[in-house]
């Protein structure tokens, strides 16, 4: 009864915030115009998912591979819009782009490194901007995120598809009803062999992530397992991420697959790579509930989708679709706690606590990349724009979870030291409104 009237008094003093934060920096528009500032193999998957949305009118595009942007012109031609002009002079050629006057979002996704350089570029110029994740990769980037956002009034999201999961969506719907008690725990992970994307030995290989897997020792990688972690447990509205540890295991595989594939006698066999095959990074929020999450892409294996959580009243587990609910899952034995706990299928529950956007878009979302989570997130994206309404990731979000990466590497060169996460929020997270499912619509 506690948590349902905190909840309560929290949507009421949120939506209040969230009001005044809608009036001050964005009005409905009937059409969003729309630049793409990297259309590679993921920016031009994107502009495919934006073309198919009603009320988008896509006006420029950036890329310097010429023949990366001549293909995203012509993915904008045949959808019927007249050719975007191109920008592909130099690196920076994304601050032209973001000087015109008929942009109201410009959207990035290029290699990490210039994710903020290119959102604080975009709101500076008087543009809302929505960025690939991580939207940061040091402290001070999350900081100059926040205080851009808040100085310009201009919205700045980031890109995180694995919020708009169906099981995440699902199980957000049920913890808002109450089946799984109050969230406790709660771990994920990105756990994906990518030795052959950062050695570009496959289509679409993303070579940069080797630099950073070179020089860089940590969670390089914790937006997509902590997204839907921070929706189930009110991150930033109603609590907030205290403080973390972080351990990386030593490294090996990189190594030993570049001796195979390339020769001993090979630069990339000689090379030594600094980021740990498997890193633990552990969690504390500001109201006691614990986090694990989980990074690994270099190690041979097949990739996985964790998500886990253990609440009061039940436990999910994504890797078996499976979940347990108390006086339900063990057929209503209570009285003898050592009674059957057998797990149950979610296709029953899923009748009951579909989410409401993945029952009106779940039919438009087929055929879009992650399962239809691409789609979802630019669906919710524009609609939001179009009605005058935040997005549904602000950049509190963006900071909040892609400090998690500088902050584990602080951790793991410093022998497992806690690190203290700041508040973006300076304070808000006590009265922002927690995520509704049922507005995700």
């Amino acid at each position: 009864m506690e948590q349902t009237i905190q909840r309560r008094d929290l949507l009421k003093a949120g939506l209040a915030v969230s009001a005044l934060a809608t009036s001050a920096s964005a009005q409905p528009m009937e059409t969003v115009r729309v630049a793409f500032v990297g259309v590679g193999g993921r920016g031009t998957g994107l502009l495919r998912v934006v073309l198919k949305l009603p009320g988008v009118k896509v006006n420029a595009l950036a890329d310097i591979n010429e023949a990366n942007l001549a293909r995203a012109q012509k993915v904008v031609t045949d959808a019927g819009q007249a050719k975007p002009e191109g920008y592909s002079r130099s690196e920076t050629d994304f601050r032209r782009l973001c000087d015109r006057d008929d942009l109201d979002l410009v959207i990035n996704a290029t290699p990490w490194q210039w994710h903020t350089p290119i959102s604080v570029a975009a709101m500076n110029a008087g543009k809302h901007t929505a960025t690939e994740v991580p939207a940061a990769l040091t402290v001070e980037e999350c900081w100059q995120l926040v205080e851009t956002s808040e100085k310009t009034g201009k919205h700045c999201t980031m890109l995180e598809n694995d919020c708009y999961y169906r099981e995440v969506l699902m199980i957000l719907t049920m913890i808002r009803a109450g089946l799984l008690g109050e969230p406790l725990y709660a771990e994920a992970g990105y756990l994906h062999d990518l030795r052959t994307v950062k050695f570009n030995t496959v289509p679409h290989g993303e070579p940069w992530r080797l630099e950073h897997t070179v020089k860089r020792n940590g969670n390089l990688y914790p937006t997509h397992p902590m997204g839907p972690l921070a929706w189930w447990m009110d991150i930033n509205r109603g609590d907030r991420l205290s403080h973390l540890v972080s351990m990386s295991s030593k490294p090996s595989a990189m190594k030993a697959f570049a001796i195979r594939e390339f020769g001993a006698d090979d630069y990339r066999a000689k090379t030594d790579y600094k980021l740990g095959d498997v890193n633990v990074t552990l969690l504390k929020t500001e109201r006691g509930r614990t986090i694990t999450l989980w990074f690994n892409t270099n190690s041979p294996r097949v990739k996985e989708h964790l998500l886990r959580i253990q609440g009061s009243k039940g436990a999910f587990s994504s890797l078996m679709d499976k979940i347990f609910i108390e006086g339900r899952s063990n057929r209503g034995d209570t009285e003898n706690w050592r009674g059957r706990h057998d797990w149950e299928e979610t296709a029953e529950y899923r009748k009951e606590y579909e989410s409401a956007l993945w029952k009106v878009k779940g039919d438009d979302s087929r055929g879009s990349g992650h399962g239809g989570g691409d789609y979802m997130e630019m669906y919710r994206l524009i609609k939001n724009l179009r009605e005058g309404r935040p997005p549904d990731i602000d950049v509190y979000d963006a900071a909040a979870w892609s400090v998690i990466s500088p902050l584990s590497e602080a951790s793991v060169a410093d022998r497992s030291q806690p690190m203290e996460v700041p508040d973006f929020t300076r304070g808000k997270w006590k009265i922002r409104a927690p995520i509704d499912p049922d507005q995700i619509v």
